[in-house]
C-alpha cells in the first residue's frame, strides 16, 4: 500500500496535465498512486498518456466541479494519506518526499500545504498558504511577493488544495470537501472545519511546485470566479463561523465585498453572489449545527487563526498562526 493517493482534477487543462503527470512520475519519492478524474474536458488532456500503474483515469460524465470530482478520487483509497495536485501545478523533484518529511517533524498536524512558485517566474510566490479574516477574505498569503518572504514552515489558517496534504482519516471525518462550493473556496472551508476540529495545517516550506493558476477556469472568468468566491464565501462563514463572531463577520464581509466590488468594478456578479449565497440558507443551517456540534476549539482560540488587520488582507500578507503544541 503505497503511502498516498494524489488526486487531480482536470477540465480543460491541455498540456499542462501531461506536465504535471510527468513530474509527479519523476518524483525521488514513487511511493504514491495517483487518480486523475477528469470532469468531462474535451480538448485533448483526457487522453493523457498514463506514465505507468500507479496512474489511474477516472471520466466523470459531466464536470462536476473540483469539489465533487475530489472527494470522488479520494473515495475508496486506503492510503494514510490524501494529497491534491492541480493539473497546472508542476511538482518539483522532490515534493512529494519534502511532504512526507514534514509528516515526521510535525505528527500532530491534520494538513499540509506547498509552496506555490509562480510558473512564469519562480522568484515570486503564486502563493504561501491560505490566510482567512474576520471580514470573511481569503488569500494565498504571499501571492506575488518575492520568493524570500517564505522563511520556514509555518501554521496557516488552511492549505491551498493546488497543491496539499490530508490525514486520510481526519479528511474524511471532516466530510471532505463541500460538493455544492462546485470550485473556489472549498479548499479554505476544509481547513476550517480542521480547524474547528482541533487539527493544525503546516506550510510545509521545502515541498515547491510551480503553480500556472486559473488554467482551468482561465484568466478571463472573472465573473466565473467573482461569483463562486463571493457566494462560497458566504456558505463558509454561515456554515463554520461560531456564533459571537458570525455576528461580527458576516456584517463585515457584506460590506467588504460591496466595497470591493465597487473598486473592481464587478458589482454585480458580487450582489449576485451573496444574493445567491443568502438563499440557500435554510440548508446552510442545518449544515452549520452539524459542525458547530463537533467543534473542539474555542471561540478565544479560533479569533487567533483569524486576521483582523484589513490591511494585511489587502497586502495578500503571509500570516504565521500560533501552534497549539510543538
Amino acid at each position: 500500500m503505497p503511502w498516498v493517493r494524489i488526486v487531480i482534477v482536470n477540465y480543460n487543462s491541455g498540456p499542462l496535465l501531461e506536465q504535471t503527470v510527468d513530474a509527479l512520475a519523476r518524483q525521488t519519492d514513487p511511493d504514491f498512486e495517483a487518480v486523475i478524474v477528469d470532469n468531462a474536458s474535451c480538448d485533448g488532456s483526457e487522453r493523457v498518456p498514463l506514465p505507468d500503474r500507479r496512474f489511474r483515469l477516472d471520466r466523470a460524465a459531466a464536470n462536476l466541479g473540483f469539489a465533487a470530482a475530489s472527494n470522488l478520487g479520494c473515495k475508496g483509497s486506503g492510503t494514510p494519506w490524501l494529497a491534491m495536485l492541480n493539473p497546472d501545478a508542476a511538482p518539483e523533484p522532490d515534493w512529494l518526499a519534502e511532504l512526507r518529511r514534514a509528516t515526521l517533524r510535525y505528527p500532530d498536524a491534520a494538513a499540509f500545504g506547498s509552496t506555490q512558485l509562480d510558473a512564469a517566474n519562480p522568484k515570486f510566490l503564486d502563493g504561501g498558504g491560505d490566510c482567512y479574516s474576520i471580514f470573511g477574505i481569503a488569500w494565498r498569503g504571499g501571492h506575488g511577493a518575492p520568493i524570500g518572504a517564505i522563511g520556514g514552515d509555518i501554521r496557516v489558517f488552511s492549505p491551498c488544495a493546488a497543491a496539499a496534504l490530508y490525514r486520510r482519516d481526519v479528511f474524511e471525518r471532516a466530510g471532505g470537501f463541500a460538493e455544492p462550493f462546485f470550485c473556489y473556496l472549498e479548499d479554505v472551508d476544509l481547513g476550517f472545519r480542521l480547524n474547528l476540529l482541533g487539527h493544525e495545517a503546516i506550510q510545509a516550506a521545502g515541498a515547491r511546485v510551480r503553480h500556472v493558476g486559473s488554467a482551468c477556469s482561465g484568466k478571463a472568468a472573472g465573473g466565473f470566479a467573482g461569483y463562486h468566491i463571493v457566494r462560497n464565501g458566504i456558505f463558509t462563514i454561515v456554515r463554520c463561523m461560531p456564533a459571537p463572531l458570525l455576528a461580527i463577520s458576516l456584517p463585515l464581509a457584506i460590506l467588504s465585498h460591496l466595497w470591493l466590488g465597487l473598486r473592481a468594478g464587478d458589482l454585480p456578479v458580487r450582489v449576485r453572489g451573496l444574493r445567491d449565497g443568502f438563499a440557500a440558507l435554510p440548508v446552510l443551517l442545518r449544515q452549520r449545527r452539524a459542525i458547530q456540534a463537533d467543534r473542539r476549539l474555542s471561540v478565544l482560540e479560533l479569533s487567533r487563526l483569524l486576521v483582523w488587520n484589513p490591511r494585511a488582507a489587502g497586502g495578500m500578507a503571509i500570516v504565521p498562526l500560533p501552534r497549539a503544541r510543538g
